[in-house]
């Protein structure tokens, strides 16, 4: 055998056992996760109040998924129930307005991130906690709040249990459509220009083969679309404000949870900190912007830390925190919400409902309790959770 191709299959065997190790140590944390987790949620007590359940039937599973939520209830004892389908002209949110209206203490969404932040947009600032139920395709916040995404008996466990956190709300309202009578709520991120286009051109059904992958492809489609421009003012926590007019852009964002499947795109951001994470940013000189921008996204995963590569020539990120931003455009642009996609738009402004909303989550060692939400609640149930007795 030829010196060369003995050295190749060398090679060839080496990157095989480095990825059968890889994996092998992936799958251990899985399994350690798993047992944590299961060492948690035995600890939680059943809370047995009134629950309804929003489900979009849309979804795939959701017939399935009905069933086994109605199992699961009867086999804990947990015999009051509703459940409210989603239609065309009745969203997450108009569901969990008659949900709360009939008396529902807990408030689950059974779908994907469109119907989490739908139903969080209604729930939030009532006192209500928020349960989750993940089948859809992304489940981004889901897995920001460390619900289990691929067990079902384990998300309805941390729902129907005491365990809750309070997280922000942000929101984006559409200034220039008077006929919007509520800021459209977001729970991961926020945007106007680029990305809310990426998410626009992506095909659905490619979306649900292959989930967020399928962004690419739609972003592909806007590489060379030309830049927006437009007046931006930033109000930080202290109240100053800061502005810049006639700027020229690829994309503005705003995140209240920065993580997504393998990258950071704003390592900053938190979701309990009372602010929002803005990001600005700009490509020039075509396909090596856009490669630029890329490297800044993989390094700044790699740190931790909302920074460019040193090495980066055609791209720039600007990240800063605030409360509200106002943008201003010269032209229309499309608009998105956690990945949900809203009118064209001018005029614009994002803001923060700070820890406005209780969600149920399996780890509460960091716990913000209810005590806050509670004082702002419009009715008169406040959540439970593992450290306060019930508010009244």
């Amino acid at each position: 055998m030829p010196q060369s191709t003995l050295t190749v299959l060398i090679i060839i065997a080496a990157v095989l056992l480095l990825a059968v190790f890889i994996a092998a140590i992936a799958l251990g944390i899985r399994a350690e996760r798993r047992r944590r987790l299961a060492e948690t949620l035995e600890k939680r007590r059943d809370d047995e109040v009134q629950y309804a359940f929003i489900i979009n039937p849309s979804k795939p599973q959701a017939a399935t998924q009905r069933l086994h939520i109605q199992e699961f209830c009867r086999s804990k004892g947990l015999n009051r129930i509703r459940f409210y389908d989603t239609q065309l002209d009745k969203d997450g949110r108009a569901c969990a307005l008659e949900a709360l209206e009939d008396g529902a203490d807990v408030v689950i969404a059974v779908g994907g991130d469109g119907t989490v932040r739908t139903v969080a947009s209604a729930v939030s600032g009532t006192g209500h906690a928020l349960g989750i139920i993940p089948i859809g395709t992304g489940n981004l916040f889901a897995r920001n709040m460390g619900i289990p995404v691929d067990d079902i008996d384990a998300a309805l466990t941390v729902a129907t249990s005491h365990g809750s956190r309070l997280v922000d709300m942000g929101r984006l309202r559409l200034l220039d459509h008077p006929e919007d009578d509520h800021g459209h709520a977001f729970l991961i991120i926020a945007g106007i220009g680029f990305d809310a286009a990426m998410i626009d051109d992506t095909d659905p059904a490619l979306k649900a083969n292959i989930s967020w992958l399928a962004y690419f492809v739609g972003g592909i489609k806007n590489l060379f679309a030309p830049k927006f421009r437009g007046n931006l003012t930033i109000t930080s926590a202290d109240g100053s404000t800061h502005s810049i007019k006639n700027l020229d852009f690829r994309t503005i964002m705003a995140g209240n949870c920065g993580q997504i499947p393998v990258f950071s795109l704003m390592p900053a951001a938190s979701y309990d900190d009372g602010i929002l994470d803005f990001e600005i940013i700009d490509t020039t000189g075509g396909i090596l912007g856009w490669a630029n921008l890329f490297g800044d996204v993989v390094h700044q995963t790699i740190t931790g830390k909302p920074e460019q590569n040193p090495l980066s020539t055609n791209s720039t990120v600007e990240q800063v925190q605030g409360i509200t931003a106002e943008i201003t455009l010269e032209k229309p642009a499309k608009a998105q919400v956690d990945g949900d996609m809203l009118p064209e738009t001018k005029h614009i402004r994002f803001s923060v409902d700070q820890r406005a909303l209780i969600v149920r989550v399996p780890d509460t060692s960091t716990l913000k309790t209810a005590q806050v939400a509670a004082a702002n609640a419009t009715s008169d149930f406040a959540e439970t959770t593992s450290i306060l007795e019930p508010v009244k």
